[in-house]
């Protein structure tokens, strides 16, 4: 009976265990792709970083302007953000729709904000920018450093035509009319 007992704890705790293992298959490419595009904007490799954006968002920003807009964001010389801790979230499975597979993957960054060069005026509206979009529990300000700590919840838009190579979309509520020009609905509504 004690035997019994002790195989039907090994085969439940076997069972537990692995279908906390058994994830997406596509999850690895996504993140390989996901860390590459976070990993090059971390390191300030701004074409890398744009490299990784899927080709079609380029119809709503040139992809001159996202350049430009990626290095004013973390090469600003007034306002130094890094990105010190990147940790995934859910990945959803991939759903094929018209030809292109679209998953939606969650993440999180943490984020130093160096604004020790901006005056109390822009410092004010800094703290309201970061607070209204990461909300207040997300957002820290660091007196002595005059920094920022930001713990940003993001979420992209993985496609792949291949379910190897991943391009990304950041998904922003307030961007979505004019990424309904470029994903699909059933994609839109999820976020």
């Amino acid at each position: 009976m004690k035997t019994q007992s002790l195989l039907f704890l090994f085969v439940l705790l076997s069972m537990m265990t692995f279908s906390q293992t058994r994830t997406n298959p596509d999850d690895a490419a996504i993140k390989k792709s996901l860390t590459y595009f976070v990993k090059s904007i971390q390191s300030k490799q701004i074409d890398q970083a744009v490299s990784c954006i899927y080709p079609k968002f380029f119809t709503i920003i040139s992809k001159e302007q996202m350049t430009q807009i990626l290095n004013m964001t973390y090469n600003n010389p007034f306002m130094k953000i890094e990105v010190q801790d990147f940790k995934f979230g859910n990945i959803e499975k991939p759903e094929l729709i018209t030809g292109e597979y679209f998953s939606i993957a969650q993440y999180f960054l943490k984020l130093k904000c160096s604004v020790s060069s901006l005056n109390e005026d822009m410092k004010k509206k800094m703290s309201s920018a970061l607070t209204a979009k990461y909300g207040a529990n997300n957002v820290k300000y660091l007196a002595n450093e005059s920094s920022y700590l930001i713990n940003a919840t993001m979420k992209a838009c993985a496609v792949s035509k291949d379910k190897k190579t991943w391009k990304f979309v950041v998904l922003e509520k307030e961007y979505k009319k004019e990424l309904v020009k470029i994903l699909p609905k059933k994609v839109l509504d999820k976020f």
